[in-house]
């Protein structure tokens, strides 16, 4: 008996192994494993994806914590190779011959790699160090906001990278250069506001650097650290800080410098080589649709004037009166009524009114949705350092452990840029049942492959959270509230104002003047806002016009299910589909909401 037994884990013992190999070394005889090896090859490339998802730490793997990402020029090109062997290998398979769950995931990792390979041509296009985001400010912020901090280890894991800055910004600056080179040179604006940037968060002692500080005051907090380690550690960041973080700064600061002598006042990518192109790759990107600039621009002209018609009706109902809807909505926007004092103390009580409506918000989704996302959320102001620059707001997505919960940030530089009467609206996109709902829910989808959970495209999530916004006015958030839903309307005008910027920049060659002065004279929103929008749309060509169409799309398709299905038709089931499969290009997301009609008839129920 025993002989047998150990004949038969020999056997399976060679059967795994085969397994194994097959997955490692060869075209995995599964499209599922597959799936699985390019997600974790992909992941391994990148230790700060792997601590923001915490996916291995259940297993005890902590080792990828004490690593940064590689954005050396090397790594790019072998990531690039990768990507055409993996597309080679995914396109090896049967397509025909798989379910039609399968030919979802199929379809999706095929788009996504296939656009991704393209975007080679377009590898030095575009500004990754920017007013908004680049090395600059986010990778404090991943440090601050998901770097573990609960044990020796994590500490150990932080200097290390602390102490890796210097290399990472050695690797930036030489992609820069190689920017440079090719005539790729950020407008003069951006490289000002890095370079205030760098100044703000650079000035100071040591021990006054956010880096050091964050790290001070988590472990000070643990309990099971002693004083005399707590002090050793700190020495150690502090060092760290003085001869790796600042050093990388100051390099990167001395690049910019002599950068801003090359730079142009141009703002569109037109400027470009190959701008044209660039920017067509860049909403094809964004949009997942082929839409050209000039539709966009009309769709976007005239979701103005639609936008406008329904704020002037409203308006005119309440007694306000102008000579035009950004006149008066600027009007709201400086009544007292509607105004923080511009107080500390003010921008905590904005927080927790952001807390109670999402709370208000949560008991009105029952008739909507089936499913609510495991993953909790907190609201938090946008770091300082970088709150000039950064957007009104954004979403950053929970743990998938559920150690860290997701965060809606808040900016709170320019109190008068939230105004009362638009709180709920920003709650509803950022939180719940915005992106909060759509990325915790994809993230703990079951059953399929991890790509899935993760696979991002701006069409969709942006879409979703601007569709939301719209559907909670259909239940009831903002009955007995015409000027919440003057908010609401603002920001769908906002979306609608961007298609027709984000083409007049880049397209239209519009200059940065230009495109502030059409959004002030139709928007009615903050000057602080308006600016820093036109700013990110410059730098972020085409990303702006996801919204608006992938809420049009989520809209029309929403409509032809009710149309076809009649009294089938159920809204949670509706938002079950398209929740539940994830982010996902228009195309496939159109597919999934027509499998869904047809299964729906064929049961007669």
């Amino acid at each position: 008996m025993a002989k047998w037994l150990l004949r038969i884990f020999g056997v399976l013992l060679l059967l795994a192994a085969i397994f194994v190999v097959n997955a490692v070394w060869f075209k995995p005889f599964s499209s599922r494993v597959f799936y699985e090896r390019v997600f974790l090859e992909y992941g391994l490339t990148s230790p700060e994806l792997l601590t923001q998802l915490r996916l291995l730490e259940s297993f005890g793997i902590r080792s990828h914590n004490a690593k940064l990402d590689d954005r050396s020029r090397q790594a790019g090109d072998l990531q690039f190779a990768k990507m055409k062997t993996d597309l080679a290998t995914l396109r090896s398979y049967d397509r025909a011959a798989m379910s039609e769950a399968e030919q979802l995931n199929y379809d999706m990792l095929e788009w996504f790699i296939a656009h991704s390979s393209e975007g080679e041509r377009w590898r030095y296009h575009g500004y990754p160090v920017n007013q908004l985001f680049g090395v600059q400010s986010n990778l404090p912020k991943f440090m601050v906001s998901s770097h573990p901090l609960a044990d020796v280890t994590d500490a150990e894991h932080y200097i290390s990278r602390l102490n890796q800055f210097q290399q990472v910004f050695l690797q930036v600056v030489e992609d820069l250069k190689i920017r440079a080179e090719k005539g790729v040179i950020p407008p003069r604006f951006v490289l000002e506001k890095v370079l205030a940037e760098i100044q703000g968060f650079t000035k100071g002692e040591v021990k006054q650097q956010l880096l050091y500080k964050h790290f001070a005051d988590k472990v000070s907090t643990l309990a099971d650290i002693d004083a005399a380690t707590t002090e050793h550690l700190q020495t150690k960041v502090a060092e760290a800080v003085q001869q790796s973080v600042l050093p990388a700064y100051q390099h990167l600061s001395s690049y910019l410098q002599t950068l801003l002598t090359q730079s142009s006042t141009d703002d569109g990518v037109w400027k470009l080589p190959d701008g044209d192109a660039y920017y067509a790759y860049m909403l094809k990107q964004h949009t997942t649709t082929d839409l050209t600039p000039e539709q966009i621009h009309q769709l976007g002209l005239a979701e103005v004037a639609r936008i406008q018609a329904q704020m002037t009706e409203i308006l005119t109902a309440q007694g306000h009166s102008g000579d035009s809807v950004a006149a008066m909505m600027s009007t709201l926007g400086d009544d007292a009524q509607f105004l923080y004092p511009d107080t500390q103390d003010a921008r905590l009580q904005i927080l927790a009114d952001y807390k109670t409506i999402l709370a208000d918000i949560n008991t009105r989704l029952e008739p909507a949705f089936n499913i609510r996302p495991k993953a909790e959320m907190d609201v938090q102001r946008v770091p300082e350092f970088s709150e000039k620059t950064a957007p009104g707001a954004y979403y950053n997505a929970p743990a998938m452990d559920g150690s860290r919960p997701g965060v809606f940030y808040a900016n709170l530089y320019d109190i008068r840029a939230t105004p009362k009467f638009s709180m709920k609206t920003l709650a509803v996109h950022e939180g719940i049942p915005g992106h909060h709902f759509q990325i915790a829910i994809q993230q703990e989808l079951q059953g399929l492959p991890t790509f899935r959970k993760i696979l991002p495209f701006t069409v969709y999530s942006e879409g979703w959270a601007l569709y939301t916004e719209k559907l909670m006015a259909e239940l009831g958030l903002y009955k007995d509230d015409p000027y919440g839903d003057l908010g609401r309307l603002q920001d769908e005008l906002f979306r609608a104002i961007r298609l027709v910027v984000d083409t007049g920049i880049h397209h239209k060659r519009w200059t940065r003047e230009q495109a502030i002065s059409y959004m002030t004279s139709n928007s009615g929103l903050a000057a602080s806002d308006v600016e820093a929008e036109i700013e990110r749309y410059i730098v972020m060509p085409g990303q702006a016009c996801a919204y608006k169409i992938g809420m049009l799309k989520i809209l029309e398709l929403r409509q032809k299910a009710q149309n076809e299905l009649g009294n089938k038709f159920k809204l949670t089931d509706f938002h079950d589909v398209v929740l539940k499969n994830g982010s996902m290009p228009i195309a496939i997301l159109e597919r999934v909401v027509e499998q869904y009609i047809a299964s729906k008839k064929q049961a007669g129920v």
